[in-house]
């Protein structure tokens, strides 16, 4: 049966079950959402078969660098999670190589208009030319010359309407291609980045020190070689410098003990005196960039998609990691893969994605009618929720039996609390506990 799925076209099988999905339970798809992720599987997949993905090594993100892997790539909708697209693929793809191409064949299969949302992996110059005709969001990599310079600006952020964000807008011409930068400040993520600075730079004030301790120990034949030497390390440095720095002149004699005044040195050396301070004004430049990032449209119109707007969407990118979080539970039958061939593997990987599709759909309509019936349902806590995972609601029910006693069959442990979680699902689910009609 994997054969037959692999045969048949494993990304054109799922785009066509989405797209039913899609049309019968009414999925908004204003914007749509692209990330891949790494699976590892346990099995030495030496040979590479014809027609194939590649099971090999690349980066893991399982962080299972000594296994082999493939690669998912999966397209959510920005409405409530759901999967839209998916490719498998080998496991050294190269995320920046691939990525425009697919937005590019995904807007053509859906006839989309929406917004593409992924992350830094998308932009590149090279990227930017291939979405010639798609609307599109993703975030700079600060590697860019300009974008490292950008995030130290002194300029006021306004603050944002989403809290604990900040944002300000600049106009770019990055690769040729007019768009809209958007600077934007977590303040919850800088609190998390002035510490670790604070860290690692009391942890390099540390080294300072045993370095200038190193260098203080040393005997110098003359002033001009100790000098040379302590402003060696100084340059050295990367957030401290030595200051106060002395020569220190050091008498030899041959004899033990302390010499008389009128005694002649054999040799003179020279030390080094000094002391670690920092820099005040580079380490005032690091907490400046502290939990910065940049986000990039095309949309030029701030008036049709706001900073905001941009901030809201990309922070919905987490959509497609949730979907891998969850393909990856150890509770999920896929934590780990051995299947004879590549191929198979492959069509694993649909069927793991199509799974997701399920659990998806089922959890966003369970979330619509608690919306609607204005209803809730008690978490892990006790306490109500009105957005509560499908997972928990599979354990809710663990302790529910069939029962077929002398020929009458009835589902036992129903109790109140699971009736009332039931209410709020379709008459089609329902029905599998033997209630005759939708409870009201």
């Amino acid at each position: 049966m994997l054969d037959a799925l692999q045969e048949k076209g494993l990304s054109e099988i799922f785009l066509s079950i989405s797209l039913k999905a899609i049309e019968k339970y009414k999925v908004n798809i204003g914007t749509a959402h692209l990330d891949s992720s790494s699976f590892h599987v346990d099995g030495k997949y030496e040979n590479q078969e014809e027609g194939s993905i590649e099971i090999t090594q690349g980066y893991s993100q399982d962080h299972c660098p000594e296994l082999k892997q493939f690669m998912m790539n999966l397209i959510c909708a920005g409405d409530r999670d759901i999967p839209l697209a998916m490719e498998i693929v080998s496991g050294n793809q190269a995320d920046k190589a691939r990525f425009a191409e697919l937005l590019q064949e995904f807007t053509k299969q859906w006839t989309f208009e929406g917004i593409c949302v992924a992350d830094a992996a998308l932009y590149s110059k090279e990227n930017l030319e291939k979405m010639a005709g798609l609307r599109w969001l993703t975030r700079v990599p600060l590697n860019i010359k300009s974008a490292a310079e950008l995030v130290e600006t002194t300029k006021v952020l306004a603050p944002s309407s989403l809290k604990g964000y900040s944002t300000l807008e600049f106009q770019s011409e990055y690769g040729e291609v007019k768009q809209r930068w958007v600077l934007v400040e977590s303040a919850e993520r800088r609190r998390s980045d002035i510490k670790k600075i604070a860290t690692k730079i009391e942890k390099t004030q540390k080294g300072c020190n045993q370095e200038l301790q190193s260098l203080a120990s040393q005997d110098f034949a003359c002033e001009a070689d100790a000098l040379a030497d302590a402003e060696r390390l100084s340059k050295k440095l990367k957030w401290h410098q030595l200051s106060d720095i002395q020569i220190v002149e050091k008498r030899h004699y041959s004899k033990r003990g302390k010499p008389k005044p009128e005694a002649i040195p054999d040799r003179i050396s020279y030390r080094v005196n000094a002391k670690v301070t920092p820099l005040e004004a580079e380490i005032s430049n690091l907490y400046i960039s502290c939990g910065r990032f940049i986000l990039a449209t095309n949309i030029l119109n701030s008036s049709e998609f706001t900073a905001d707007n941009a901030l809201r969407e990309y922070k919905a990118q987490q959509s497609t990691e949730r979907g891998f979080r969850f393909l990856k539970d150890p509770l999920f039958f896929t934590s780990s893969v051995f299947l004879k061939s590549a191929k198979r593997i492959e069509a694993l990987g649909m069927i793991m994605a199509l799974c997701l599709l399920v659990y998806n759909l089922a959890q966003r309509q369970l979330r619509l009618s608690l919306d609607l019936k204005q209803g809730t349902i008690p978490n892990q806590l006790g306490k109500p929720s009105k957005l509560p995972t499908l997972r928990w609601i599979f354990q809710c029910f663990l302790s529910i039996h069939f029962v077929d006693l002398h020929g009458v069959k009835e589902v036992v442990n129903l109790s109140p609390p699971r009736l009332h979680i039931l209410s709020f699902f379709s008459y089609e689910c329902q029905r599998y506990y033997l209630l005759p009609a939708p409870i009201s």
